[in-house]
């Protein structure tokens, strides 16, 4: 029985089609966001629980693909070539074989392809149907190959069995983050990033030094203690004698005037409405204080080194604002740490932190060695400098400003390039 030509171009167009449609969705089913799918399935969107459940056996997914695909492009093959036979003889079979290639190199393959690739969520979406319906036609088919394949791969060492998880690594993600510049609002992605960096960070980077710990001396007369509680610029006050390493709790302001409302306000009250000190070690990670934080019900803990010597002071809004900035509006946020001069240079006060300069000018600093301005200067020195000093550190030029105390107090900067 011979078909005409007619009936011959008909099948061999819709053959071209259906190999078009197989590879299409191999590269869409394949390609799609696996994390927006999930997304999407939470929000019981069938087609994406549809898509999901097949992307959950792939093997059986890709066999349906692969069969549909290499069954098309064989019956293409063989009818293009009855079509050639007739129009040219035996030369037609090498002009149908020449044309046919090119054909499903164009259109079965690059076109589909690339059109799944840019879209391949709708692609998926669209051909999870028909893909479902050939694998309930074909299943005996289908679980034959993919056994004898998953046997072959289990030689190879690979069990299709075991559940596959896909999961980012913090620089995975921050990646993520990154490329989605456009889709998050700034300051929706600097919040990401910087819970992201919590756990690159310790307490040690972000804590208040020992030096500039303010808290009451009870050591000292009731009057001067009277006179600090009134000008005090923190909720949260540390109790101590003689100097800060004697520790004896932290007392909050609200208890203070609940005292002072009761006419009961005196050196051994205020040293009963004081809790005691939480202490925590210097290499303690961000994230994992601020689970502490909220695990011992507290605001504010002491840094320590490995000898219990006292290194610090670290609240929860410090952490907070590594996350979402600057926040405070605190009397002692009046005296900048980084004041802008009109040549372009700063004033920077060098104790301050490395990680907080970096917040506020967006220059790069070291994340490894010395936590403070001050001390990577002596650390790139080697001795302490004098006042007027001036030094190169990359591309920093650094004016030495003030020093007292063994420290570098006060210095002037300003990022250059060098000629």
């Amino acid at each position: 029985m011979q078909y005409s030509l007619i009936t011959l171009f008909i099948v061999l167009v819709v053959l071209i089609i259906l190999s078009g449609f197989f590879s299409g969705s191999e590269i869409g089913m394949m390609s799609i966001n696996r994390y927006r799918l999930r997304h999407l399935v939470k929000k019981n969107n069938k087609q994406a629980i549809r898509v999901n459940k097949m992307l959950m056996r792939p093997d059986r997914l890709l066999s349906v693909i692969l069969i549909g695909n290499t069954l098309a492009n064989i019956i293409a093959s063989t009818v293009a070539t009855l079509i050639g036979q007739r129009l040219y003889g035996d030369a037609g079979v090498a002009i149908a074989t020449l044309i046919l290639s090119i054909v499903i190199l164009v259109i079965s393959e690059m076109a589909p392809k690339t059109l799944a690739a840019m879209y391949p969520q709708q692609v998926a979406f669209t051909v999870s149907l028909p893909l479902k319906f050939l694998q309930r036609i074909m299943a005996p088919l289908v679980q034959t190959i993919s056994w004898v394949t998953n046997g072959i791969l289990r030689l190879c060492g690979v069990n299709m069995n075991q559940a596959q998880r896909e999961a980012l690594s913090g620089e995975e993600l921050r990646s993520v983050v990154h490329e989605a510049e456009g889709l998050l609002p700034a300051g929706h992605k600097s919040m990401l990033l910087g819970v992201l960096d919590l756990e690159m960070a310790t307490v040690e980077d972000i804590m208040i030094p020992k030096a500039d710990i303010v808290g009451i001396d009870l050591e000292q007369s009731w009057h001067d203690i009277l006179d600090q509680l009134e000008t005090a610029q923190h909720t949260r006050l540390p109790l101590y004698r003689d100097s800060i390493d004697q520790l004896v709790g932290i007392v909050h302001v609200r208890n203070i005037l609940n005292l002072a409302l009761d006419d009961c306000l005196d050196k051994e009250n205020l040293l009963q409405a004081a809790d005691a000190p939480y202490f925590i070690p210097e290499a303690t990670p961000l994230n994992i204080q601020m689970l502490n934080f909220q695990k011992e019900k507290e605001r504010s803990c002491f840094v320590v080194d490995e000898y219990g010597d006292l290194l610090g002071l670290v609240t929860m809004e410090d952490i907070l604002e590594e996350v979402v900035g600057e926040f405070t509006t605190d009397i002692a946020a009046l005296s900048k740490d980084v004041v802008y001069q009109d040549d372009g240079s700063v004033i920077v006060d060098a104790s301050i932190t490395l990680r907080h300069l970096k917040r506020l000018t967006g220059w790069q600093m070291p994340a490894i060695g010395p936590r403070t301005l001050s001390g990577l200067i002596i650390e790139h020195l080697g001795y302490i400098p004098p006042a007027d000093c001036c030094l190169w550190m990359d591309s920093y030029q650094i004016e030495i400003l003030k020093v007292s105390d063994n420290m570098i107090k006060t210095v002037r900067m300003q990022k250059l390039v060098k000629k």
